[in-house]
């Protein structure tokens, strides 16, 4: 049984490397991004090696994904795991990842804990206008890491990989439920617009990647086009339902 997720991934990119694993809609500026297993890893790794080796957290150590709903969610969900944070949805975490729109609630404690802020625009690039002083910019700073990443320190079955609405999960615990879980069939594709940063949106995430299966974001897209995304997608599952 596969109980970390540094082995679930490693069995994935055994079996399906090239498969899809993450496409992300945002109907409001027309983008679609997808991320196969493998282009999903290197990102991972990119992202865990700016959390270690650049910003010196630490196994153990917390993460806030402060995120909307978009692809870098996944990203930072998994680089954390690789890392052995813990993710949490405290307003104290040693380190926070957030979008524009929640940028300048963390921008003023970027000296009592780290602060890396995304732009959300396609391809993971750059902010247009520098961020505040203090702050990370991972459009730029992450472009520089390496796609493979292998900690010092690494996640143990046993480790906290979440503390969320006040319910705290291990990495064991997690990888088993998702792996017994039931939004999808085994191989199937989920369409969702909830958040996989969230809360209740963890599963979504964690249960296609344990159970071979893929997920597809959709954002700021009405009914009729949820539907014809669902149908081109070839999607097998919805959550909501």
């Amino acid at each position: 049984m596969t109980t970390t997720f540094a082995a679930v991934l490693a069995a994935q990119l055994r079996s399906e490397p090239g498969r899809p694993l993450v496409t992300f809609y945002d109907d409001a500026s027309g983008e679609r991004t997808e991320l196969s297993v493998t282009t999903y890893a290197n990102w991972v790794a990119k992202a865990a090696s700016l959390l270690v080796e650049e910003l010196d957290l630490e196994r153990g150590d917390t993460l806030r994904v402060d995120l909307p709903t978009h692809w870098l969610g996944p990203v930072f969900l998994g680089a954390a795991w690789t890392a052995g944070l813990v993710v949490v949805d405290e307003e104290d975490p040693d380190a926070v990842v957030c979008g524009p729109d929640t940028l300048g609630h963390w921008a003023g404690r970027a000296d009592d804990l780290v602060v890396l802020a995304c732009s959300l625009r396609p391809m993971g690039v750059r902010f247009a206008d520098d961020v505040p002083a203090g702050v990370h910019d991972v459009g730029i700073e992450v472009w520089s890491q390496p796609d493979s990443f292998i900690p010092w320190d690494p996640s143990q079955p046993s480790d906290d990989a979440t503390r969320l609405g006040g319910v705290t999960l291990t990495q064991q615990e997690l990888w088993e439920a998702a792996a017994a879980g039931t939004l999808i069939t085994v191989g199937g594709r989920l369409l969702s617009v909830a958040n996989p940063a969230s809360p209740p949106g963890i599963a979504i995430f964690a249960e296609p990647l344990a159970r071979s299966g893929s997920l597809v974001l959709v954002l700021h897209a009405e009914r009729e086009r949820l539907e014809a995304t669902y149908a081109a997608e070839r999607a097998t599952a919805r959550f909501p339902a």
